[in-house]
């Protein structure tokens, strides 16, 4: 099978969200699987080019008018894809960033325009494009209905992935019905101002054969007004096409046993050693030294789609009553970054804060924290709750989304669980969660079997490859009985 991934970032070259991270591990995960499979994204001015060893593959790509060329990428290693970057100076050459552009909309157009080009001309037919949120939601229009005359890509089919519902540059949840893109009129030109009023998702969504979220529970979600406002009418009427796959773990990457960040090395046969990072995070923040206070932790973006109003409403309690210590660990917007940086202030020695990216602490607090807070209102994926399992660091949730699907609910008299979860997005229901897991902590037996059942959970990327394999496929035989029906 050939398959071609195109998508607006791919780490380790640009790296901004998590669709990087399924960019990078995925296409390396179904190569070892057997799959020809090969990834296109733009080449921008911020991506080192000491780590690009590119060759041209194809220079003066006609792409409406617009210029751009092709180069190639071919690794030494047998697991990894070729890669081919879209080079066009305006676009993205002299762009420092992947996104926030007011033009964003013509550069991903042309980035979808552009995939579908190259293949035109380039040997490397696949049988099936995979795209990736609205940057891409073009090229499934384009396919089906510019492209759909030409003999090398009508037979091509299309694989749409949701990692996020966001829509792109224009506001189309509040769009004027004078504005309003029902997705299924031609696209027009890049630089006619109704372009930026086409909704490359929904168009996406409409044309793509088969379409995937990163996690069952939120493919369910997204039928729903509470979820999807804007869209849960057209994903009711195409559901016959929704599918969910969790996104994987680096497990190679993502090993107690051999990390190199933190202090002491550990593993599901001897924990002992996790008592050593403990006090590192502990130190790291400058908390109180203790073995036997427990340390919540919060990493990872700071804004109200992670819940943390509930947080806010219920952290004082949780730290004078149940006697824990808190670490948050993330960028954020001004109202919840001052409000964690004012409680570090209030609660020294007992609250420390990172309010800042940062590449490699979260996994120090991985491997110290004994719980991660993650009460989201919404949650697409969810893997910062499977990263902090696979260190024995457990979960309170919101069951919801990829949180849903990957966190158990402890179960005292099934003695069951990797963690512990609430339905209802209440201030109560969180601190109930809470305090039932600081409650569990007390008994060090049951908590170390919770910690082992968490960090032998398999969610590698090679189980989520099988899965995603058997989408290509299934889009292949639909394609092929729409071409034929």
């Amino acid at each position: 099978m050939k398959v071609l991934f195109v998508c607006a970032e791919a780490a380790p070259y640009s790296a901004v969200g998590g669709l990087a991270q399924v960019a990078h591990f995925l296409p390396r995960s179904l190569k070892k699987a057997g799959v020809d499979i090969r990834v296109f994204t733009p080449k921008y001015a911020s991506i080192n080019n000491d780590l690009l060893r590119v060759e041209s593959e194809i220079d003066g790509l006609n792409v409406t008018d617009i210029i751009c060329n092709v180069k190639v990428l071919r690794h030494q290693k047998k697991d990894e894809p070729i890669v081919y970057f879209l080079e066009n100076k305006e676009y993205y050459e002299q762009r420092a960033n992947v996104y926030n552009y007011s033009d964003d909309h013509i550069r991903f157009g042309l980035l979808s325009k552009a995939a579908l080009e190259f293949i035109k001309v380039s040997d490397f037919v696949p049988d099936v494009i995979h795209i990736n949120d609205w940057h891409t939601g073009y090229l499934a229009n384009y396919l089906r209905t510019e492209y759909k005359d030409d003999p090398k890509l009508s037979g091509i089919s299309t694989v749409f992935s949701i990692h996020n519902l966001y829509q792109g540059v224009f506001d189309f949840d509040h769009a004027s019905e004078m504005d309003y893109d029902d997705g299924k009129g031609p696209l027009e030109s890049f630089f006619n101002e109704r372009f930026i009023k086409q909704n490359a998702l929904k168009r996406g969504i409409i044309h793509s054969d088969l379409i995937n979220t990163v996690s069952q529970t939120y493919s369910r979600e997204l039928l729903t007004e509470e979820y999807a406002p804007k869209l849960y009418k057209l994903f009711k009427e195409l559901r016959s096409k929704f599918y969910g796959v969790m996104n994987g773990l680096d497990y190679q990457s993502f090993d107690p046993k051999k990390d190199k960040v933190i202090k002491a090395h550990y593993s599901t046969y001897d924990l002992t050693a996790r008592q050593e990072n403990k006090v590192d995070l502990q130190h790291e923040f400058n908390l109180e030294s203790s073995q036997h206070t427990p340390v919540l932790a919060i990493v990872g973006r700071l804004d109200e789609q992670k819940g943390l109003d509930l947080v806010m409403e219920t952290i004082d309690f949780i730290l004078k009553e149940c006697k824990a210590q808190l670490v948050v660990c993330g960028p954020g917007d001004p109202r919840h970054r001052d409000f964690f940086a004012n409680l570090e202030k209030e609660h020294p020695g007992i609250v420390g804060t990172h309010l800042m990216f940062d590449a490699t602490l979260p996994r120090k607090i991985f491997a110290g924290a004994d719980m991660i807070l993650m009460p989201s209102k919404y949650e697409p994926g969810g893997i910062v709750a499977v990263e902090a399992m696979r260190y024995g660091c457990i979960p309170i949730v919101r069951a919801t989304g990829g949180l849903a699907d990957s966190v158990v609910d402890y179960d005292p008299t099934l003695s069951t669980g990797t963690g512990f979860a609430f339905k209802n997005f209440s201030a109560m229901s969180f601190l109930t969660a809470v305090v039932r897991a600081l409650e569990t902590y007390k008994n060090k037996a049951i908590w170390t079997k919770i910690m082992k059942r968490a960090m032998e959970q398999d969610f590698s990327w090679d189980k989520s490859a099988k899965k995603y394999l058997d989408l290509y496929k299934r889009s292949i035989t639909l394609n092929t009985s729409n071409q034929t029906g």
